[in-house]
């Protein structure tokens, strides 16, 4: 993660994110936004973000009997279509 974490209102976050986007990009500042002082999302730089982002292939099965058989999952909906 960047060396510098900044927080910011969400209101602050709004009326600063050009800057708020100048710092991420420019510096690898990341930015944590919050709502009533909980965190609600974060502005981070492009790389570092996709650094954390789990690739494609591990992916692969996760929802995995998320929804039975795919096949039957698939003739349901296209029989609640109209």
């Amino acid at each position: 993660m960047a060396d510098t974490v900044r927080t910011a209102g969400v209101e602050e976050a709004r009326t600063r994110l050009a800057a708020i986007l100048r710092a991420a990009n420019h510096d690898g500042v990341v930015t944590i936004v919050t709502k009533r002082g909980v965190p609600y999302a974060a502005v981070v730089p492009v790389p570092e973000a996709l650094r954390q982002a789990p690739a494609l292939s591990e992916l692969r099965g996760s929802a995995a009997g998320c929804y039975g058989d795919a096949a039957e999952f698939v003739r349901e909906m296209r029989d609640e279509w109209p």
